[in-house]
C-alpha cells in the first residue's frame, strides 16, 4: 500500500488540496465544519503529514536535530530523553543520527541533519572540529552538551569535569587508597577535563598521578586493563574509569583474570547511567543529571528559535558521587565512614 497524500485527503472530504493544507497548519481561516470533515477524512485514510514537508511549507520549521556521539552509550540515551520531553510539550519532533565519536563522521552527520532545514541543533558530545560546528551556528541555532564552547553563537551545557574526577579521587583516598590509576577518555568529549581534575585531586593529597590512555567504550577499558597487568606490579588498588561504560568493561576484564572488584581492586565510573545502577554491576559512579542537561538543550534551543535570543548561555552543573558497592577500602584496610547508595 502507499502512502496516503495530502490529495487523497482533499478527494475523501470533498474539498480542495489547498483546503487540506490549511487545516493541516491549523489555521484559523477554515470553518468548523471543513475542519472535521479533513479530520475524519485523515483519520480514515491513516494520513499523518509529513513533518518536513510541513516545515517547508509553512517556512517554520518544527524540527530539532540531534547528533548524538555514541549510540552505545546510555548517557546519550538518557539526555535524548530530557531534550525529546520538552521538544514534544512545544510541538516539536527530533531527527536524530550519530557520528560514531569519528570526526569525519560527525562532518557529516552535521550536515545530513543541516540538510533538514532544523529549527535548531543539539550535538550531544561531538569531537568534531570547532569550525564545522561555528559553520552550522551560521545556518540554524546549536547547542553542545557534553562539550565546552567560546563561540558567541553557541550555547553549550556541561558537567564540571574537574569537580566530578577530584569526587572519584577524594572518595577512594577516604577510603584509604593512595595508589589509584585513571584510565581517561582519550581524545573524546570532556577527557581533558576529568583527566586534569583527577590529577590535581592526586596532587592535592600528596600523591602520584597515573594516567593510562583509553577510550570511552567498554572495549577500551578491557584493553586499559591489560595493560595495567603488564605493567605494575604490585597493581594499583583503584581505577578512576573514564565514564561508565570503560569501567563495565574494565571490570569484566579483572573478573576474567580473576581479581575482584572491589575485594582486590576498587572501580569507579562517570556519568550514573541506568546500567551502574544494575544490582550485578553495582557501580560506585559520579552523576551528571543525564535528563536535566536534555532538557536545558532544548529549553536553549528554544529560546533562540521562539524569543530569538543571541547573547550565548553556558550552563556548567555539578557533579555528584553516588556510592555503590565497586569501591571499598583496599585490600587489609577497614573502610572508614562508607555510605550505601547516596550522593553526596
Amino acid at each position: 500500500m502507499t502512502r496516503p497524500t495530502m490529495a487523497d485527503v482533499a478527494a475523501r472530504a470533498g474539498v480542495s488540496r489547498a483546503l487540506v493544507s490549511l487545516v493541516m497548519r491549523g489555521s484559523p481561516k477554515v470553518s468548523a465544519q471543513r475542519r472535521q470533515a479533513v479530520l475524519r477524512a485523515a483519520e480514515e485514510l491513516g494520513y499523518s503529514p509529513h513533518a518536513m514537508a510541513r516545515s517547508l511549507a509553512s517556512r517554520t520549521s518544527t524540527l530539532l536535530g540531534v547528533m548524538v556521539s555514541d549510540l552505545h552509550n546510555a548517557f546519550f540515551a538518557e539526555v535524548v530523553d530530557g531534550l525529546e520531553e520538552v521538544a514534544s510539550d512545544r510541538g516539536f519532533e527530533l531527527i536524530i543520527n550519530t557520528g560514531g565519536r569519528r570526526a569525519a563522521r560527525e562532518r557529516r552527520a552535521v550536515a545530513s541533519l543541516l540538510s533538514f532545514r532544523p529549527a535548531g541543533l543539539a550535538l550531544l558530545g561531538p569531537v568534531v572540529a570547532a569550525s564545522v560546528i561555528a559553520d552550522a551556528a551560521g545556518s540554524t541555532p546549536v547547542v553542545l552538551v557534553a562539550r565546552s564552547c567560546r563561540l558567541s553563537t553557541v550555547d553549550s551545557i556541561n558537567d564540571d569535569g574537574r569537580v566530578g574526577s577530584g569526587l572519584a579521587v577524594n572518595h577512594l583516598v577516604r577510603l584509604g587508597h593512595s595508589r589509584i590509576v585513571h584510565f581517561d577518555g582519550g581524545s573524546g568529549s570532556q577527557a581533558a577535563q576529568r583527566r586534569r581534575g583527577y590529577v590535581a585531586a592526586m596532587r592535592a593529597h600528596g600523591l602520584e598521578p597515573v594516567v593510562l590512555h583509553s577510550e570511552y567504550t567498554d572495549t577500551a577499558g578491557a584493553r586499559t586493563v591489560a595493560r595495567l597487568l603488564e605493567r605494575f606490579d604490585p597493581l594499583p588498588t583503584a581505577i578512576v574509569a573514564a565514564n561508565d561504560v570503560n569501567a563495565i568493561g574494565a571490570i569484566s576484564a579483572l573478573d576474567a583474570v580473576g581479581l575482584r572488584v572491589p575485594g582486590d581492586i576498587s572501580v569507579i565510573g562517570y556519568d550514573n547511567t541506568s546500567l551502574s545502577a544494575l544490582a550485578h554491576i553495582g557501580l560506585t559512579t559520579i552523576d551528571q543529571p543525564r535528563h536535566d542537561m536534555g532538557r536545558l538543550a532544548a529549553e536553549a534551543l528554544l529560546q533562540r528559535v521562539r524569543h530569538g535570543r543571541t547573547a550565548p548561555v553556558h550552563h556548567l552543573l555539578r557533579p555528584t558521587l553516588v556510592e555503590r558497592a565497586s569501591t571499598a577500602a583496599p585490600p587489609g584496610r577497614p573502610a572508614r565512614g562508607r555510605r550505601q547508595g547516596g550522593a553526596g
